[in-house]
């Protein structure tokens, strides 16, 4: 993942312990969120299918 998303995923959480975030920062939020864990879990998924070669 590029490092201005995980940035921004940062900048959000920060954010969101100062204030509610808007409706539109929620939605960002949870696409960002989503991208992120659907990387980390195909990299998972790789190094594992790579343990036994």
């Amino acid at each position: 993942m590029e490092k201005t998303k995980i940035d921004r995923i940062n900048e959000l959480g920060r954010l969101s312990k100062v204030r509610e975030l808007t409706e539109e920062e929620k939605r960002e939020q949870a696409a960002l969120r989503q991208e992120y864990l659907a990387e980390v879990r195909a990299a998972l998924r790789g190094d594992k299918n790579n343990e036994g070669k």
